[in-house]
């Protein structure tokens, strides 16, 4: 396992924090592995990225029935769902390859179902629910890049508590 951070969202307000940390810290390219039981707050995590990449957050929804949306901002954003998927294949159908090598942030919610079709060098957001809007967030890097990107993230959170 690569390095890890752990994140204590006390509202949406810190989920917006974390969110505009990673549309910073995150280079192009990057996969993210989203895992959290319905009502964790995956979605709501991509429309804080989305948002900070510049797109219109009420065009940013969950893509459970259409199993990805594309959202362009300063950089596209790619949002799959596995949800749905009954098997692997039906993942790989999607062609999430050439979205994970693209020039944009790819957000795979339910990752858990399809970890074997991401790849090795990515980041891992697991969602806790700790309360009626408290989170903790566990996110887990895999490769140099993405270790030093959570590592800033990290510092950018640091830089922006509210009571700093």
């Amino acid at each position: 396992m690569g390095s890890q951070l752990t994140f204590h969202a006390q509202d949406e307000a810190d989920t917006c924090r974390l969110g505009e940390a990673l549309a910073q810290a995150l280079p192009s390219g990057t996969v993210v592995g989203l895992i959290g039981p319905l009502g964790a707050g995956k979605t709501r995590l991509v429309q804080a990225v989305a948002q900070a990449l510049g797109v219109d957050v009420r065009d940013v929804v969950s893509p459970t029935f259409v199993m990805i949306r594309e959202y362009q901002g300063q950089r596209p954003v790619y949002h799959f769902d596995a949800y749905r998927l009954s098997d692997l294949d039906e993942f790989f159908e999607l062609g999430p390859g050439e979205y994970f090598h693209g020039a944009g942030l790819t957000f795979v919610e339910w990752a858990d179902r399809v970890t074997e079709a991401l790849p090795d060098q990515r980041l891992e957001i697991e969602i806790t629910v700790t309360g009626e809007s408290t989170r903790e967030m566990q996110l887990r890097a895999w490769g140099t890049p993405l270790e030093s990107a959570l590592h800033a993230i990290a510092e950018l959170l640091a830089d922006r508590r509210p009571d700093a």
